[in-house]
């Protein structure tokens, strides 16, 4: 049987050695001959210093996995059995403008929430569109697995305006079952969560150990102050009495719903007064330290330095999940899919995060069916931002865009939804072509 072909878009990330790592993991039950890393030729010479770390990772492990680095997307995506896209236009300079932006005006800068979040997938939009109009014409019976933030957003734009195979995916779902089981102090194929929601806005409905309800144990552990958090939230810790009486398990992310002045002044405290800066400014940092221990020529795996960078699992899930295709398991995996009536009172063409069962065909989610009062405003809000936001940004058009931001959860006014709107816009008008004509407007009226 010939082996299979990955192409990973977005390739010099310092995340590649996880994905990397997993395929050499899982290489006696999934062929893979070639792994193509993509990236822009602005990135090359961090792709350069990854590939070369994969390519000794390789070696080490003894598998028979070509390596190949290149700046030609289209060669890379050509026959590919799986493309990945773990990309992030803009890099890290556009990612602390989306955390800056916000704060100007008191509202939440995060790089996948609320109005941070819609000014990445505007610059997103355009590329992921390139990238599958090239998997429609040079493969088009690939599955694409989006990594790329806003996962849930991105994966619905595909879905929606193009007729490639995808599914998205987010390490959040499997962080939280291995922060379950530390809290618990179980092995972590003993915990299972019955995930629902969005991508960064999804609950554990029912947390279970070898098959017993545990969720509320859980809960008052929380409620005790252990922690469940990721690398980039800060662990402010939650109201016992709320946890009771939502009787669910709520993501790291809810913290910028649920608790949204604490999270807002503590950003601002970064930047104003502890000299941290924003998440990107920080991240940088710890990416510049990460580069220099790849670049070590002794160095044959991933570092532990990495679990630093936020990226914890991703190997675990994005490879498990390829695995899982590939080998028609019919194995659950929490991703991101087309609702098409699992949770009721969502459209049907609308993506959603929920634990599906996995085989050749793609990814079948477990029906929900009708869901809390408790939660499903929250949900119907946020994906009312997501529908908008996918056709502005496909179309371009300003007066959606406009709706996107008024209607966030995050955002106290239309006020200042059409001043974060017009700032995000001048701010990344290198990055949005489908915006030009209003930009130049903004700019000939506000300037630059």
């Amino acid at each position: 049987m010939a082996g299979l072909k990955i192409a990973v878009i977005g390739g010099g990330s310092s995340y590649t050695p996880e994905i990397i790592e997993g395929f050499i993991n899982r290489h006696h039950e999934l062929p893979v001959k070639e792994i193509h890393l993509v990236d822009i030729p602005e990135g090359m010479w961090k792709l350069e210093i990854v590939g070369a770390l994969a390519k000794r990772m390789v070696a080490r492990a003894g598998v028979d996995i070509e390596i190949v680095l290149t700046t030609n997307r289209r060669a890379a995506i050509e026959k590919a059995d799986f493309v990945t896209t773990q990309f992030r236009v803009g890099g890290l300079a556009a990612r602390a403008k989306d955390e800056r932006i916000p704060l100007k005006y008191d509202v939440l800068g995060q790089e996948t929430t609320g109005p941070g979040g819609f000014a990445k997938a505007m610059r997103t939009i355009p590329v992921i569109l390139e990238i599958c109009n090239d998997i429609e014409e040079l493969a088009p019976n690939a599955w694409l697995i989006n990594f790329t933030n806003p996962a849930g957003l991105i994966t619905e734009v595909v879905q929606k305006y193009t007729n490639v195979k995808v599914i998205g995916l987010c390490n959040v779902p499997i962080g939280m079952v291995k922060m379950v089981a530390n809290i618990l102090e179980v092995e972590s194929k003993r915990v299972k969560i019955d995930f629902v929601g969005l991508n960064h806005l999804v609950w554990g409905s029912k947390v279970l150990v070898d098959g017993e309800d545990v969720t509320q144990i859980v809960l008052n552990k929380l409620s005790d102050g252990a922690a469940l958090t990721m690398k980039n939230i800060p662990d402010l810790k939650w109201d016992s009495e709320f946890l009771n009486s939502l009787g669910m398990l709520p993501c790291p992310y809810h913290r910028y719903f649920y608790m949204m002045e604490d999270m807002v002044k503590d950003q601002q405290k970064a930047i104003e007064e502890g000299g941290k800066g924003t998440r990107a400014e920080q991240v940088l940092e710890v990416e510049k330290g990460l580069f220099e221990v790849y670049k070590d020529d002794t160095l044959q795996e991933k570092p532990q330095q990495l679990e630093k960078r936020g990226g914890a699992y991703y190997s675990d899930a994005a490879v498990s999940l390829i695995s899982a295709i590939h080998n028609n398991k019919k194995q659950l995996h929490v991703v991101n899919v087309k609702n098409n009536g699992t949770i009721i009172g969502l459209p049907k063409d609308v993506v959603i995060e929920v634990t599906a069962v996995v085989d050749k065909t793609g990814a079948h989610p477990i029906q929900v069916g009708e869901i809390s009062p408790k939660i499903y405003g929250l949900i119907q809000g946020v994906k009312a931002f997501e529908e908008l936001t996918v056709e502005a940004g496909v179309k371009g058009d300003y007066q959606m865009a406009l709706q996107a931001m008024a209607v966030h959860p995050l955002v106290p006014s239309v006020t200042v939804a059409k001043k974060l709107l017009d700032d995000i816009l001048i701010e990344n008008k290198e990055y949005l072509p489908q915006f030009q004509s209003k930009i130049q407007e903004l700019i000939s009226k506000f300037g630059e």
